[in-house]
């Protein structure tokens, strides 16, 4: 999995051989629009509810088995809504990427344990979103998508809930390999 931020939620996911972009039309200035959905897959809204993506009950959502060597083609990657401004991208074999916009993530099933999760915003939405879902799982990773300063405040705060979970920021135009 690949994950390139620009700014705000804007980033492009390269997940189980697909390319996904959210929030292309609000992406800032320095970045060609054309480039980024380039060669995408799928784009779809994130800041903004998109009504093309269904909603779940992430306690009861469960993930799709991985496909098997012998099947044709490798699976389409599903994309739900757990929450306003939350969703969970999942493409089996791959883990869950949770997406999270919103300053608040439901209570999540076993699936988020391993996943990889996304916050977008500010500093103390950050800490807020993370501090409780840190209490409840343990993702494999999370990356925050926030400026330095608020990077800087988020560390501090998050080290002791950790507990084995990595933690990352990402730099606009960057791209990480998770």
């Amino acid at each position: 999995m690949k994950l390139t931020w620009f700014a705000g939620t804007t980033l492009r996911v390269h997940i189980g051989g697909r390319i996904l972009v959210t929030d292309a039309e609000a992406a800032p200035e320095w970045v060609d629009r054309r480039e980024l959905v380039s060669g995408a897959d799928r784009t779809f809204g994130l800041a903004a509810d998109d009504p093309a993506i269904a909603a779940v009950d992430p306690e009861a959502w469960r993930r799709r088995r991985p496909s098997r060597p012998i099947d044709d083609t490798p699976a389409e990657a599903a994309i739900v809504r757990i929450a306003p401004g939350v969703l969970a991208v999942e493409v089996p074999g791959e883990a869950v990427l949770v997406l999270a916009a919103a300053a608040y993530l439901p209570p999540a099933g076993r699936w988020a344990d391993d996943a990889v999760i996304v916050l977008f915003g500010a500093g103390e939405a950050i800490i807020a979103a993370a501090t409780v879902l840190l209490d409840v799982a343990e993702p494999r990773l999370l990356a925050l998508a926030a400026d330095e300063q608020a990077i800087d405040v988020a560390v501090a705060e998050l080290r002791e809930h950790l507990d084995g979970t990595g933690l990352i920021s990402l730099e606009p135009g960057m791209a990480v390999e998770v």
